[in-house]
């Protein structure tokens, strides 16, 4: 499983998720650019401590991730308020990377069509989305639990 980023604009978010993605054992996929810079050193300077936990993979451009995880044979599953799908509806691939869109224009339409799967949290009409580290830990959540890619460790209570 994996977390992809698509041109993040909010680096506060895009801690968030590489914080979640390392401590449930998931690599993170960063599609460039972003809004702010993505080196380690700028991470690191940031306070994300947990660097070292966590594989992360800038790309170039969306083509330039859309043909690494093609050739890795991983399926594409869009975040999207457009989802035709709810998360919970979904049945999840070990392999799947989840991709979230940037918080101030989501996805463009190439990317939309390069996805195998559009889900989107149910959540009231009335209201337009939930914050994009919020929406990636619920499906990630229920895409771990239904493949059991929880990290193993003790649960006590």
């Amino acid at each position: 499983m994996r977390l992809a980023l698509y041109q993040p604009d909010i680096p506060q978010n895009a801690g968030t998720l590489i914080r979640l993605a390392a401590c449930m054992g998931v690599a993170v996929d960063i599609v460039q650019p972003a809004g702010f810079p993505v080196s380690d050193r700028a991470f690191r300077r940031a306070g994300l401590d947990y660097l070292d936990h966590v594989e992360i993979t800038r790309h170039v451009s969306f083509a330039a991730f859309n043909s690494d995880r093609r050739a890795a044979g991983r399926r594409l599953v869009l975040l999207t308020t457009r989802g035709s799908r709810a998360h919970h509806d979904v049945v999840f691939e070990e392999l799947d990377v989840l991709m979230l869109g940037r918080e101030s224009a989501g996805v463009p339409e190439d990317v939309h069509a390069a996805a195998d799967v559009r889900v989107r949290i149910p959540m009231r009409p009335d209201l337009r989305s939930l914050d994009v580290a919020v929406a990636g830990a619920i499906v990630l959540g229920e895409a771990l639990r239904q493949t059991s890619g929880f990290p193993s460790g003790s649960v006590e209570g």
